[in-house]
């Protein structure tokens, strides 16, 4: 099975340092003052992971969405 892309969002502009922590991810901060967090996860274990560690941060969740391709 291939790796799914994501769109997170997030309240707040995250730092750009996280992206060590967390790991393979793209950051936008967006004019809303939100962040989107764009990532592939091969699989839900892996994309738990990633929300573990938003929340290890204090991050809030606004949403979350597959990523469309294209």
């Amino acid at each position: 099975m291939s790796p799914t892309s994501y769109a997170i969002r997030v309240a707040g502009h995250l730092d750009r340092h996280w992206t060590t922590r967390l790991g393979d991810i793209d950051i936008a901060h967006n004019d809303d003052g939100t962040t989107t967090i764009t990532t592939e996860a091969a699989d839900q274990a892996q994309l738990h992971g990633l929300l573990n560690g938003l929340r290890d941060i204090g991050a809030v969740l606004i949403d979350l969405q597959p990523a469309h391709s294209g």
